[in-house]
């Protein structure tokens, strides 16, 4: 006897088909759910004051998804302590936070096209919150913290101009103080008093992007800072007031591969590329200099991060440089670094804030590699092309310094 065929009717079709569906649904939303309760870190790393008394991070709780608040680190005491800064409702994982050297902490949160300001600080078991006004803007940037004082600036990038923005230590809330010509991005502090402002700048009509310094005393006067060749892209990344010494990304010496160099503010000597700082395969970010090297730039130690080392496993890598040796001395991170972050003591101690499950505010301290031995410095880059003044600001306060080799 031959066994026939049966065909589900269209009833019994369209009952598995409904049968799959809420099975693929029930899947997705389990795995929805899942990484919901992963949290992901909202911005790496945290934000250390100039001074290095306190820092500020978004933390989580470990609980619910949304559970974001700032949080306060203490720094300048016998061991480094947290005190949480939780408002009336959980933060937005975008939320900025900057600490301030009297131990408030200024937070910027966004609603529509609005960013809002406030500063918090602990109350006893509460956080007491300041209200400091709002910044109608699509962009807004908080800058690294100023090296002296109470105050927090933003910038506000637009097509054909940025604003820079006084929106902490001000008298009446944010208060405009500049306009920029250009797309400005990036933010370095050139001296010590929170003055001068150096600006990744792109000029509205094209062109490459090169660094400027922003006189925010004198109503955000502009003079340029970086201009290595006519056509190359340069950017400020690092600049130390007591050396002088700077670092910067280039793209002068080849076009389109851009290259970590360092030079002194306000020298005429050219910008060099060590070869050190262009290990293969990876990406260098400096991140804190060593204070306390008046005038002797060669000298000062350089606490970079590292992403894509080998053997890493995609965590960032540490590394440790001075413009005299020529040699990049590599150390694997402490486990649970925030990533980017850390400072320098003067007498050359790197200590890098970390958090994990059994320390949740520790800061794993590195003494700086004992400079080389002489004869023993590796071979450096050809310098880039030569400029009349690479690193001009002849009429700002920081010139006239002079280095060797």
């Amino acid at each position: 006897m031959t066994a026939l065929a049966i065909e589900p009717t269209a009833q019994t079709r369209a009952a598995q088909t409904r049968a799959a569906q809420k099975q693929a649904a029930q899947k997705q939303a389990a795995q929805n759910q899942a990484a919901q309760m992963r949290p992901e870190p909202p911005r790496p790393g945290c934000v250390i004051t100039a001074d290095a008394t306190y820092a500020a991070r978004l933390a989580h709780d470990g609980g619910t998804p949304a559970a974001w608040y700032p949080e306060r680190w203490t720094l300048d005491g016998p061991e480094p302590y947290a005190v949480p800064l939780p408002a009336h409702q959980p933060e937005e994982p975008g939320t900025a936070v900057l600490p301030l050297t009297d131990g408030r902490v200024l937070v910027q949160r966004r609603a529509g096209g609005r960013h809002l300001f406030s500063l918090l600080y602990p109350t006893g078991p509460a956080t007491g919150e300041v209200p400091l006004g709002a910044v109608e803007c699509e962009e807004l940037t908080l800058l690294p913290p100023v090296p002296a004082g109470q105050r927090a600036y933003a910038i506000a990038a637009r097509e054909e101009t940025t604003d820079v923005w006084l929106v902490a230590g001000g008298a009446f809330g944010p208060e405009h103080v500049a306009e920029v010509k250009g797309r400005c991005s990036g933010g370095v502090w050139l001296e010590a008093t929170g003055r001068l402002l150096a600006l990744d700048r792109a000029e509205p009509g094209g062109g490459p992007v090169k660094t400027v310094a922003v006189d925010l005393e004198r109503g955000g006067e502009v003079s340029p800072l970086l201009q290595i060749t006519e056509g190359s892209e340069d950017r400020l990344l690092l600049a130390d007031p007591d050396s002088g010494l700077i670092l910067l990304r280039s793209d002068a010496v080849e076009a389109g591969r851009p290259r970590l160099g360092w030079g002194v503010l306000g020298s005429t000597l050219p910008i060099r590329f060590p070869r050190a700082l262009r290990p293969a395969g990876c990406t260098v970010t400096p991140f804190a200099a060593q204070p306390g090297q008046t005038l002797t730039p060669e000298g000062c130690a350089v606490a970079l991060r590292i992403d894509g080392a080998a053997g890493t496993q995609g965590s960032p890598w540490l590394g440790v440089w001075r413009p005299a040796e020529g040699v990049l001395h590599q150390f694997p991170a402490p486990r649970g670094w925030l990533a980017g972050s850390g400072f320098w003591s003067r007498s050359g101690e790197l200590a890098l804030p970390y958090a994990t499950d059994d320390m949740p505010c520790g800061l794993a301290r590195l003494p700086a590699p004992k400079p080389a031995a002489p004869g023993a410095q590796a071979p450096t880059e050809p310098p880039a092309p030569a400029a009349p003044r690479p690193v001009p600001l002849a009429q700002a306060p920081l010139g006239g310094r002079r280095a060797g080799g």
